[in-house]
Formats: C-alpha cells, sequence, structure tokens
C-alpha cells in the first residue's frame, strides 16, 4: 500500500483554491505511470502549523498500489509540486502544493531521501485522519500502532472536513 499525503494552502499559480490545487493534484499522482490509484479522502480543513497565522491547508490522502523506488516515486511528487507552483523555501512556510510519501508497501528507511515511513505522519492529525478514510486497517511500519489508535492518541488539533464556501 501506498499512502500519498496531499496539501495546499496558498492559491494555485492559476488563481485555484487550495483545494481546487488539491483535487488537481490527485489527478496528477493518479496518472503516474507505475501506480495504481486505488482511492482519495475526502478534504479537510487544518489550522497551518506551526504558525497559526498563515492561511489554513486543505488536507487529504491518496492511497495507491504499484511497486516504485521511493526515489522515483518522490521525483514524480516532486514534479508535480513544480508544475503547481512550489516554491522551497523555508521549512513550513505556506505553500501552492505538498506531497509526501507517507507510507511505501511498509518500507522502512532512514536515509537517503525519503525517508519511511514519513518521520511525523504519526504526530499529525491532517496526516492520520485522511489515512483513517482510505486505509482504515493501516499500521504504522514502526509503532505498529493501527491509525485509529494513533489518531486517538494525538493531543487535539484543529481538523474539520473542508467546506467549498470556506476555501
Amino acid at each position: 500500500m501506498i499512502l500519498i499525503a496531499i496539501g495546499a494552502n496558498l492559491p494555485g499559480v492559476n488563481g485555484e483554491t487550495a483545494d481546487e490545487t488539491c483535487r488537481k493534484a490527485a489527478q496528477a499522482v493518479s496518472q503516474i505511470e507505475g501506480l495504481t490509484f486505488i482511492a482519495c479522502s475526502p478534504w479537510y480543513r487544518s489550522a497551518s502549523w506551526p504558525d497559526p497565522t498563515q492561511p489554513a491547508y486543505c488536507n487529504g490522502m491518496i492511497r495507491a498500489e504499484g511497486n516504485m523506488a521511493p526515489e522515483v516515486l518522490l521525483k514524480h511528487l516532486q514534479k508535480i509540486e513544480t508544475v503547481f507552483g512550489r516554491n522551497r523555501s523555508v521549512p513550513n512556510a505556506p505553500r501552492t502544493l505538498d506531497l509526501d510519501i507517507i507510507d511505501l508497501n511498509g518500507l522502512v528507511r532512514a536515509m537517503p531521501d525519503p525517508v519511511l515511513p514519513h518521520p511525523r505522519a504519526h504526530q499529525r492529525g491532517f496526516v492520520l485522519r485522511p489515512i483513517l478514510d482510505v486505509a482504515p486497517g493501516w499500521r504504522h511500519p514502526v509503532l505498529r500502532q493501527s491509525v485509529a489508535t494513533l489518531l486517538a492518541e494525538l493531543p487535539p488539533q484543529e481538523i474539520a472536513p473542508w467546506s467549498d464556501d470556506e476555501g
């Protein structure tokens, strides 16, 4: 199982809202040769972290299948981010699009990039909640805990279903 997180909190290059960008990015990810698209979660609104003064994020999760090398998948995702106007400035900066590999067939590795599973996925409600939608039986490959347990053990985090009239 391959899990890819999608997030955006800035307008897209053509003025798209964050949720429009995420929907288009999910479509682009589904077209990556060698991946079989299984599902995309509903979209969620989450507070920007660590700077809550930034615009809220639209977040979601793609579930796919395939046997792609991590570096190859990362390269595809970074290419899509670039097409959607991603500018890599400083960590946690606002962005037009963020695509992260959360899990790649249970692979565990500390280096090189991408680190797998994503090193902070288990701490983020905006990652775990959409995983619950597309892969409710998922277990963290290192912690061996279910997504439901990880989500229940998190401190409160602001995340709610995306509403089109808010975006």
